[in-house]
Parts: structure tokens; C-alpha cells; sequence
């Protein structure tokens, strides 16, 4: 126990000596960079060039007179950029004496060549009624809406469309609460009962079943008479 007691207080003795040389060392590594940033041709300080510390996201712009300073760590890559101008890169040496560094960075004028533009004439009256009259119009959306809500398409809706998620659960559970009602016995057949009969027979007498669809398909050159499929609705065109 005493054993363990000595070596704690000598570890306790030394700590503070060991923090105190890690915050030397990292007060030593750190360095004030200060300077201006100027045109090569003309020494003219630049405004608004961005001095970014490369991997980090730290950095500052130069004013209105190409000044800046800013808090960087030996070692330090340095990255001067600005637009029209060629960037430049500046390492901080590792072993600087004391911790502040000045610069002078000058800016290279970087060219840019930009794709060709070809100019035309404008497009004569004659062009521009042609490609006026011609150019398709899209529908407006109360327009869509109602060729969507025909009533011909939405029956082609009904027919053709599947099952929701919701819509087929609930029928899975009408179907089991059926079964499970009917359970240790044989379910009723409709087809001896009466009222479905009567039903039916009334059905028959109005002409129910003679009615026709009143869709009608577009007119082709053809005499196909295909029934139109889901695509065929209209939708908003952008």
C-alpha cells in the first residue's frame, strides 16, 4: 500500500511538469502570418483573395488593401487563391525561429479560354410565325384535370388498376371474418336466394346488361377498336 502511495505522489509530482512542456511545445509550434497580397504586374494589393490552411477548415480573406494575418502552425501549407489569378501554395517551415512570419505573395494573372459563341441573325417574320404556329402548346392543368376525370377513363382506372396496400388488406379481412363466421358450417349460397333473384330479374327488365360503354376511341386510319390502356391519360406536359 505505501508502495502504491509513493508512486502516486511522485506521479502526481511530475504531471504538472509534463503538461506544462506539452503547452510550451505547442505555443512554440504556433505562428502569427501576416503580409499582403499584390498583382505581379502592376504591385497593386488585391482585394477578396481567399487564404485558406490546406486539409482545414480555416482560413480568411485580404482587404480592401491586400492585407491579411492569420493564426497558422509550422509546417502549415498555405493556399492563396483568387479569381483570374493563378493559385499559390506556401509552406510554413517546421523549424522557424520565433512565431511570427511575414509574406509578400504576388498573384499571376491565369487566362481562360472560353468555348466559341456563334452569332446569328435573328429569325425572319415569315420563320417566326411558322415555328410560332407550329410549336405544341401544352395543356394547362384544369384542362388535365378534367380529361383525367372523364368518366370513360376513370372506368379504364377501375378496371386496370390493382390492389392498393390498404384496399387489399381490408378484403383479406372481410374474406377471414367471413370464414371465421361461417366456421363449422357451410356458408349460404345466393344462388337460392330469392331477393338476389328478384334483384336480378329487375336488372334484366331495365336492360342493365344491353347498355354499351359510352367511350369512344379516337379515330384512326385504322378500324382497330382497342380499348385504350392507363398510358393513354393525359398528363401535364412541362
Amino acid at each position: 500500500m505505501r508502495k502504491f502511495l509513493l508512486i502516486a505522489f511522485i506521479f502526481c509530482l511530475f504531471k504538472p511538469v509534463q503538461t506544462k512542456a506539452q503547452f510550451e511545445s505547442f505555443k512554440d509550434s504556433v505562428v502569427q502570418l501576416y503580409g499582403i497580397v499584390m498583382t505581379a504586374d502592376s504591385l497593386k494589393g488585391l482585394e477578396g483573395v481567399s487564404v485558406v490552411v490546406k486539409n482545414q477548415n480555416r482560413g480568411t480573406i485580404t482587404n480592401d488593401k491586400g492585407v491579411f494575418s492569420i493564426v497558422v502552425l509550422k509546417g502549415d501549407e498555405i493556399e492563396f487563391t483568387s479569381v483570374g489569378f493563378k493559385a499559390k501554395n506556401v509552406f510554413i517551415p517546421k523549424n522557424l525561429d520565433g512565431n511570427q512570419q511575414s509574406i509578400i505573395q504576388l498573384m499571376v494573372n491565369d487566362t481562360v479560354y472560353l468555348p466559341a459563341t456563334i452569332i446569328k441573325s435573328r429569325p425572319t417574320r415569315a420563320q417566326f410565325e411558322r415555328d410560332f404556329m407550329n410549336n405544341p402548346v401544352a395543356d394547362d392543368y384544369i384542362t388535365v384535370a378534367r380529361k383525367n376525370n372523364d368518366v370513360a377513363t376513370r372506368r379504364i382506372l377501375v378496371a386496370s388498376l390493382p390492389s392498393d396496400g390498404r384496399e387489399a388488406s381490408n378484403q383479406f379481412l372481410r374474406q377471414a371474418s367471413t370464414k371465421a363466421y361461417y366456421s363449422g358450417q357451410m356458408a349460404p349460397q345466393n344462388i337460392f336466394n330469392p331477393f338476389a333473384w328478384a334483384e336480378f330479374i329487375k336488372a334484366w327488365k331495365r336492360g342493365d346488361y344491353k347498355k354499351k360503354s359510352t367511350y369512344r376511341a379516337p379515330a384512326s386510319s385504322s378500324n382497330s377498336t382497342t380499348s385504350p390502356t392507363p398510358n393513354d391519360i393525359y398528363k401535364p406536359k412541362h
